[in-house]
């Protein structure tokens, strides 16, 4: 049996490392402009230069994102863009926009082309349809159930791929494509400028009555009527096999590194235990208490069990969901004095309850019992960001273990 891709973001260059090193198969980028999610710090070439060959030499592959939907005015600059990446072995790219896609097979011929989910993908006749344009692979439509993206699958050659997301944020227009952010900021959610309006607390007004609000529901504080939760596919992963996907794409690249490690990582636990356990498998839940170390939302299954309900959305708040603070990444360990080089992300202290997790170690928690800082002063606290630390470790520890504190 093939084993299904995992595929992770990557927003930066820090990202695609720790996505890597937590066992991605593949990482999605963007550079700096075409590649819808601006709010990102994104990738120079250089850094797309160095990012292929961090992902090459470890055998992974690197996706990079063109998937806006153009304006005139984006043409010049695309087409400058891609003969400064013109030599860059990307594996493949992500495309929405039919010009594009047209500029692309007309351009680049050689090149492979994934068909982003931008392009609502939702029916067998439209995933034949854009295979016959050149387009290898189709990210599905969130809007997909099991049961659909089983018989697209069974009307489709092998030579096309199909991915879905399977974790992260769902948007709560039609795969992504949205108007509102760019009627009520000015941001356009389709050239990668999303303010998030779906997020935001509404109430209604009514027009002889301005200033009195009017919550949508019976509740005081209003509600959040197009805050859905988020997406979180971890339960299935025999099922998602069984659809027939080649690829499971988990959402977020503005999101932390913590995010991405703790995501990532749960997903590769979960992935490999099912070919290994094959009928056999059982779903832990110390992978769900893993992903939910990170800031998250509730959590729904989307539309691949039936269409979403109430019970999807969430009309009480916008606010993420954050028992742990993400307060360092492990640098280096020296194994004779068992002190680890920590880059420090958040505040800590003597005495904190800290925990130490990552690739190829068990993860333990221990009290923080001494650190130091670069010229070997002690320290009782560290505030101060990205402060390079030593601290002591109750065990060994490699490059990219994360440091956390349970709230």
């Amino acid at each position: 049996m093939k084993k299904i891709e995992l595929l992770a973001p990557a927003g930066d260059l820090e990202k695609l490392k720790i996505a890597i090193d937590y066992g991605a198969d593949a990482v999605y980028c963007g550079g700096e402009r075409f590649g819808l999610r601006s709010g990102s710090r994104n990738f120079t070439t250089e850094q797309l230069t160095e990012g292929l060959s961090y992902a090459h030499s470890r055998n992974r592959k690197l996706y990079l994102t063109l998937n806006i939907f153009a304006h005139n005015e984006d043409i010049d600059g695309f087409e400058k863009y891609m003969e400064e990446i013109k030599d860059l072995p990307i594996d493949a790219f992500l495309v929405s926009d039919p010009g594009i896609l047209q500029w692309m097979r007309e351009h680049r011929p050689k090149a492979t082309l994934h068909l982003s989910t931008q392009a609502n993908t939702t029916n067998k006749l439209s995933a034949l349809y854009w295979h016959k344009q050149g387009i290898k692979r189709i990210v599905l439509a969130r809007e997909l159930s099991l049961k659909e993206i089983a018989e697209i699958r069974q009307s489709t050659p092998d030579t096309l791929e199909l991915e879905a997301f399977v974790h992260g944020a769902m948007c709560i227009s039609y795969s992504g494509r949205c108007l509102l952010s760019n009627y009520m900021a000015g941001r356009d959610a389709n050239r990668g400028e999303c303010a998030h309006p779906c997020r935001w607390h509404y109430s209604v007004v009514e027009d002889k009555r301005p200033g009195e609000y009017y919550p949508v529901f019976e509740d005081e504080r209003g509600t959040y009527i197009f805050n859905s939760k988020d997406l979180c596919m971890i339960r299935y992963i025999p099922e998602l096999a069984a659809a027939g996907l080649d690829s499971l794409k988990i959402e977020g690249r503005i999101k932390s590194i913590y995010y991405v490690a703790a995501v990532t990582g749960a997903y590769r636990k979960a992935i490999d235990a099912f070919y290994q356990e094959g009928n056999d498998w059982i779903f832990r839940e110390s992978w769900l208490d893993e992903i939910g170390k990170a800031s998250h939302r509730l959590y729904t299954t989307g539309f691949y069990f039936g269409k979403p309900n109430e019970e999807d959305q969430n009309y009480e708040s916008s606010q993420y969901i954050r028992d742990y603070d993400f307060t360092g990444l492990i640098k280096e360990y020296d194994p004779e004095t068992q002190l680890a080089t920590v880059e420090q992300r958040n505040k800590m202290s003597l005495g904190d309850t800290i925990e130490i997790t990552g690739p190829g170690i068990e993860t333990f928690t221990q009290t923080l019992d001494y650190m130091e800082d670069e010229d070997g002063v002690l320290l009782e606290s560290a505030p101060h960001a990205q402060q390079i630390l030593k601290i002591r470790t109750k065990y060994p520890v490699l490059e990219n273990c994360m440091v956390a504190r349970p709230k």
